[in-house]
């Protein structure tokens, strides 16, 4: 293994619960003065989001708010967003909610003040510098879920409206320069979106920490927060109100984007081409595929995962990490095949060629062929 690699870490956190009340000075800290609050369709109504806004208000940074935002979020909500964010003379993202809004309200900030068209800046090569750097707009991030950690992310997941792919667009600047983990604000998730997105979390670090990248840092965090998950999602699951469980997760989303920076692999790799042609749930969807994706890097990761199981007070090594997997989703209602998670006549052979052209597929242990891929998916449906 070549020890060469080029390595980059996060940014400010205020961690804490009631942190939300800070939100002003995260602004000022940020340079924002007129600031566009910008979250998905379900939590602009939801009274946290109306707090929020209060805040602002009250410290003179107004209460601009764009909510068009799909649950997978498309390349016409990006349009419209940055429509009402030119016209409004705003100067700054507030990127509030869960996976998608957070996507969104990264890409409108980068694309403020870009002349190129979006899919010029797909995450591939050395693509993100032909952005102006200059023309990207700062973003204060506000997870409102915990899960995708896209709040110490560099990149967002856009859909394509005309090919129904998911794209990853990726720029460091991307990155929020202040970031309000508050756990309070993820006490009213439904239980099915606490254990999707906190499945996610998971999803992202045992993907890290199976790339056979070198990225130490990433690995050692990969192991905490996979231990983090185990020990607190279920606690989140049981009791939404359990403040301490929901800090320890809004902790490893976090760890888990910080971590993926050493790769994903085949769970994000089928479950992207999956989300962007049936519309299913993303993390719920890195579920589904995760027993199956275990099994097929079994070989190439099994001595791994039985010091991670041994870290984490799981028996029985990589076999008993597998086995831990199988009943947590069980325990959460999580279906065991994609047909049950509403997937209905798939197109396997656009599926199998998406997923290959999807760049996850690189930190997979295990090289993803036409054939390989075909039959973990035949597999999970």
């Amino acid at each position: 293994m070549g020890l060469t690699a080029n390595w980059s870490y996060p940014t400010a956190v205020r961690f804490g619960a009631g942190r939300i009340s800070e939100i002003g000075g995260a602004c000022m800290a940020a340079g924002i003065k007129r600031p566009l609050l910008v979250t998905d369709r379900g939590l602009a109504s939801m009274e946290i989001t109306s707090r929020t806004l209060d805040i602002l208000e009250g410290e003179g940074l107004g209460r601009a708010i764009f909510f068009e935002v799909d649950a997978n979020p498309t390349d016409l909500n990006l349009y419209e967003g940055l429509r009402v964010y030119r016209s409004g003379g705003f100067d700054g993202v507030i990127a509030f909610g869960g996976g998608s809004g957070l996507d969104l309200a990264k890409t409108i900030a980068f694309m403020a003040g870009q002349t190129r068209p979006l899919w010029d800046f797909e995450d591939i090569g050395d693509w993100w510098t032909r952005a102006d750097p200059a023309g990207i707009h700062p973003i204060v991030a506000v997870p409102t879920t915990a899960g995708t950690g896209s709040e110490v992310g560099r990149a967002s997941v856009i859909t394509n409206s005309e090919t129904h792919e998911k794209k990853i667009i990726f720029h460091p600047k991307m990155l929020p320069s202040v970031v309000i983990c508050d756990p309070e604000l993820t006490v009213g998730m439904p239980k099915f979106i606490t254990a999707g997105t906190g499945l996610d979390a998971f999803a992202h670090c045992v993907e890290a920490y199976s790339s056979p990248h070198y990225h130490p840092m990433s690995q050692g965090i990969a192991l905490e927060g996979m231990r983090l998950v185990k020990d607190y999602l279920p606690r989140a699951y049981a009791d939404g109100t359990d403040i301490e469980a929901r800090a320890q997760m809004m902790s490893a989303a976090a760890m888990g984007a910080t971590a993926f920076q050493k790769g994903l692999g085949a769970i994000h790799a089928l479950s992207h081409p999956i989300g962007a042609h049936h519309h299913t749930h993303h993390g719920t969807t890195n579920a589904v595929c995760m027993p199956e994706v275990l099994k097929f890097n079994a070989d190439a990761i099994r001595s791994r995962f039985d010091m991670a199981a041994a870290y984490m007070g799981i028996e029985g090594g990589f076999d008993g990490f597998r086995a831990f997997v199988d009943n947590l989703n069980d325990s959460m209602g999580i279906p065991k095949t994609l047909t049950a998670l509403g997937v209905k006549d798939p197109d396997l052979d656009r599926l199998v060629a998406d997923a290959l052209r999807d760049p996850s597929t690189g930190g997979n242990p295990v090289e993803m062929t036409e054939a390989n891929t075909r039959a973990l998916f035949e597999a999970i449906l």
